[in-house]
């Protein structure tokens, strides 16, 4: 047995012991950061997650970009380790160590069969990490399996936050209750199921492929257009950077914060890159084309973001409801493109909403569209409130 897992073992047997341990360590290793931000540790159980997500969403191999975007809106990601027989899941082991996750190989004996080898490894480490790492304030556990409802029921016995993360069609009813929040990878912004494509009944017709044409010389890009592409995209991350931190904050959102969510986003951020010398000055460029609103802070030179109101999603709510009347009653799958014939630039991430349906229930909300769903499509079907 190693010395980690010797140590778990004698915290359960004997923990006035090791509380007597933990009051003798360096009060340097235990004393808190002084810092807003959670320092979240995230454990996987990947097979389950990749089996989860491959047959419930057909997504495969599956994208860990979303849940470490969700989780860069909570707090500082210090620690990731993924568990897994990872000979089973070679294309995935080069992603994830492009997204700097530990990989725990839990290798299975020829003729033996270790289900829960990696269920056992993960609580073991998760614990230790517990009692060796004050400082970190959130555990965030990926997995559907019930069976880790006692170690939730453990790490918040310690005082630690406990983020669930799972996919909706394999996770265990028992698991998000037990959890401080719980996210469903279907619902994460960037999480684009792909349904099986319905299989017909009609005889198979083989049609001859049309002659494939000569494709024309593209013309030259436009400098300026391609200029404006680019800034569209940062006003896209930090409108979504924005509302994910307004769902999860009580309070105004501090520019200062805003920044770090975004380079947790993505480290390589840098707002020089769009022509701009501070995030002072990106977000009044953003206030000016009414993608936020800054107002007073708590200090000179970091005011809070918010979005204007009454928000800048009204022109995109019109454009629905445009696109929606003269259509008559359209179908949600296929609408967006719509959309985007009528304006190429169209994206709901911009005003701040997870997908295109959280969108337009935002726009049922309102009263602006009826939205029902007709079994006969297997889809829902809009139309304009008279």
């Amino acid at each position: 047995m190693s010395a980690g897992c010797a140590g778990v073992v004698d915290a359960a047997a004997n923990p006035h012991r090791v509380v007597g341990t933990l009051r003798s360590a360096p009060l340097a290793r235990l004393r808190p950061v002084e810092n807003d931000d959670e320092r979240i540790a995230l454990f996987l159980d990947y097979e389950n997650l990749a089996i989860g997500a491959r047959d419930g969403l057909g997504v495969a191999p599956f994208d860990l970009g979303p849940v470490a975007d969700a989780l860069a809106e909570r707090g500082r990601v210090v620690a990731r380790r993924a568990y897994a027989d990872w000979s089973a899941f070679d294309e995935d082991r080069r992603l994830l160590a492009r997204q700097q996750v530990e990989l725990i190989e839990i290798p299975q004996r020829l003729g033996v069969a270790r289900k829960n080898a990696a269920d056992i490894k993960l609580a073991v480490d998760a614990i230790e990490l517990a009692y060796e790492r004050g400082f970190i304030t959130t555990f965030a556990i990926g997995t559907g399996d019930s069976d880790f409802t006692p170690l939730v029921h453990k790490l918040r016995e310690l005082d630690k936050r406990v983020i669930g993360i799972g996919v909706e069609s394999s996770t265990s009813r028992l698991l998000p209750p037990a959890c401080d929040e719980f996210l469903f990878y279907d619902r994460l912004p960037g999480v684009e199921p792909r349904p099986a494509p319905r299989r017909s009944r009609s005889r198979t017709v083989v049609v001859e492929p049309d002659p494939v044409p000569t494709p024309e010389p593209e013309p030259a890009e436009d400098t300026e257009d391609t200029e404006d592409e680019e800034r569209e995209d940062v006003g896209k991350l930090v409108a979504s950077t924005l509302a994910g931190l307004q769902r999860h904050t009580d309070g105004p959102v501090l520019a200062s914060r805003l920044k770090r969510a975004i380079l947790r986003k993505d480290p390589t951020f840098d707002e020089a890159d769009w022509g701009f010398r501070g995030f002072g000055e990106l977000l009044r460029h953003l206030q000016e084309e009414r993608v936020v609103e800054l107002g007073e802070g708590a200090a000179q030179g970091d005011p809070s973001v918010t979005f204007p109101e009454p928000g800048p999603d009204d022109d995109a709510f019109g454009l629905l409801v445009e696109v929606v009347r003269a259509l008559g009653r359209p179908q949600l799958s296929g609408l967006k493109n719509q959309l985007r014939k009528r304006r190429p630039d169209f994206s709901e991430k911009r005003y701040g909403f997870n997908g295109f349906l959280t969108f337009v229930r935002a726009a049922r909300a309102r009263g602006l569209v009826e939205m029902e769903r007709d079994e006969d499509l297997g889809d829902y079907v809009l139309s304009v409130r008279r």
